[in-house]
């Protein structure tokens, strides 16, 4: 890490405009804290603060910006910079940005590579949409089995200057045919003459490019894996993910499921670059559709407004078991949506989930109940106290199963699982809520009246 002090010079050596010195002094630095530098500055140096940083060095600054100053610089920099800047980009970076951009000028930048970039490019956009196919780059170094250790070595030394990645060496036949991942360290130990064939313990791990991108954050994840290989048609090695792109995409899974989990529709964008309109947009749908949900309790409520009336201090106890039922069907959703989104659960483990959730709705509804209890005796007396308990318990039970059973519905019919929140969770929860409490108390205070 760059210090504060290096910092101020490199900031005064941009005021004072003396670029051969600043040229010099931000070629030692590290490509994330260069990028902050950028972004911390005005049009016209941040223009010349890029121009003066290395071919390799630029590239690596530009994946580190947000998509705003990305477009930014774009329609600052000449086609020429352009060319350069795009062609020393990763492949898997260069994808990122120009899933970012509009068609229009994806065309355009297409338009600026050489040959052997297009085609790449044209390869990482022809596969869907968060699929592992738009993450890998095929920028790898890959070996033959019949090959000694001393030719592999030979070849990665090679070979392996170019490319993002060459702790791991991927062995292929003739025909590309994907056969094992062996770790570097490995090669180096082994005899020279030994072949690779013999070292290959054949338990590497892939990924096909059609996979949703959250199968590589989970395979990377169970098998403590930096990079895996990506497999396509008849076995044959494609590309490869690596850890840098699968962090990212966890950050953007988790980002999104805390939206969704609040009613909000996912940003494609960071907060800092919404306006107004659009977090108006992303937000208003959902609130509408929780009113609609809502009139539910409200009918509900009308439903039973003689029982309401005969005994008023019913409604003393509405906020308490509809704010009870409602926290613990988030829990149990909150629970069940990231079992859901780890791998930790599967849709076929609905139903001992499901069981596990009926014992502890029932052990924490038992327990909330004795205190609603002893709260119903000192506010309404006997009768009411039995009400209010009796609600309880079966409210705690009712939301509780609720937010285990709307996660794994939502996920099999293909819905992200994060959209069972809170808001939807509580909205829900306080309709079954509100007519568990009434019809209770109808029963116990023979105050039945019929529904019109």
């Amino acid at each position: 890490m760059t210090s504060p002090n290096v910092r101020v010079d490199i900031e005064e050596l941009i005021d004072s405009r003396q670029w051969s010195e600043l040229k010099a002094a931000v070629a030692e630095w590290p490509a994330p804290e260069l990028a902050e530098l950028v972004l911390e500055r005005d049009s016209p140096d941040r223009l010349l603060l890029f121009r003066l940083l290395t071919r390799n060095l630029s590239g690596e600054v530009f994946s580190h910006l947000d998509s705003e100053a990305q477009n930014a610089l774009l329609g600052e920099l000449n086609s020429d910079e352009i060319r350069r800047l795009i062609t020393n980009l990763e492949p898997d970076d260069r994808t990122h940005l120009f899933e970012e951009l509009p068609d229009r000028v994806v065309q355009r930048l297409l338009n600026l590579l050489n040959p052997a970039d297009l085609k790449a490019a044209r390869l990482l956009l022809s596969y869907p949409d968060e699929s592992v196919g738009r993450l890998m780059t095929p920028e790898y170094v890959a070996i033959r089995p019949d090959w000694t250790i001393e030719q592999a070595l030979g070849h990665i030394r090679v070979r392996g200057r170019d490319r993002e990645v060459v702790t791991t060496i991927y062995v292929t036949d003739t025909h590309w045919k994907f056969l094992d991942a062996v770790e570097l360290p490995r090669l180096i130990l082994a005899e020279p003459d030994e072949t690779v064939e013999k070292i290959l313990e054949h338990e590497a791990v892939s990924l096909s490019p059609y996979d949703d991108r959250e199968e590589a954050v989970r395979k990377m994840s169970k098998y403590d894996l930096f990079v895996l290989p990506v497999v396509g048609a008849d076995d044959v090695l494609i590309g490869i993910v690596t850890a840098d792109d699968v962090l990212d995409v966890a950050e953007e899974e988790a980002t999104e499921d805390f939206q969704l989990s609040a009613a909000v529709e996912p940003l494609k964008i960071s907060y800092s670059e919404a306006g107004v309109l659009s977090l108006f947009r992303k937000r208003i749908p959902w609130l509408l559709a929780l009113v609609v949900v809502n009139l539910g309790a409200a009918g509900v409520i009308a439903a039973y407004e003689d029982t309401l009336a005969a005994l008023i201090s019913l409604a003393f106890f509405i906020p308490l078991l509809m704010g009870s039922g409602g926290n613990a069907g988030a829990q149990s959703a909150t629970l069940v949506v990231r079992a859901l989104a780890t791998g930790d659960l599967d849709r076929s483990q609905w139903l001992p989930t499901l069981l596990k959730e009926v014992a502890v709705g029932a052990t924490l509804g038992a327990t909330m109940s004795v205190a609603a209890w002893l709260l119903g005796l000192f506010q309404g007396g006997g009768e009411v106290a039995v009400v209010v308990a009796l609600a309880m318990f079966l409210i705690v039970l009712a939301s509780n199963l609720i937010g285990v059973i709307v996660p794994f519905l939502l996920n099999r019919v293909g819905i992200d699982p994060a959209v069972a929140g809170s808001p939807l969770i509580t909205s829900v929860a306080d309709i079954a809520g509100l007519a568990i409490y009434f019809a209770i108390a109808s029963w116990v205070l023979g105050a039945f009246v019929p529904v019109a």
